[in-house]
């Protein structure tokens, strides 16, 4: 089954928001994939692609600095981690007028 460009946007929307709600702890593909009800390998594919635009962060290494062999954790970029900031500020002081 093939998913369009838009549904895999919204995906990337999802993924970003959620990132933002645990940052700045960054989270395993497992558990990513997990909260959005997505297989594995997909959300790890989004994952790279938002890597590519700079909008999260791939951490290669436990909080020991020992390089992990094949999982990776992710976090929100500090540029993407500002913008949700701000849209948030902007957001919650629109719904309190």
């Amino acid at each position: 089954m093939k998913i369009s460009k838009e549904k895999k946007e919204k995906i990337s929307e999802q993924i970003l928001a959620f990132l933002y709600q645990v940052s700045p702890r960054p989270m395993y593909t497992s558990h990513v994939a997990k909260e959005m009800a997505r297989d594995e390998e997909f959300t790890k594919d989004l994952l790279i692609a938002l890597k590519k635009k700079k909008l999260v962060t791939e951490v290669k290494k436990n909080p020991k600095g020992e390089s992990y062999s094949q999982r990776s954790r992710w976090t929100l970029s500090e540029a993407a981690y500002s913008a949700y900031k701000t849209q948030q500020s902007h957001f919650n002081r629109q719904t309190s007028l």
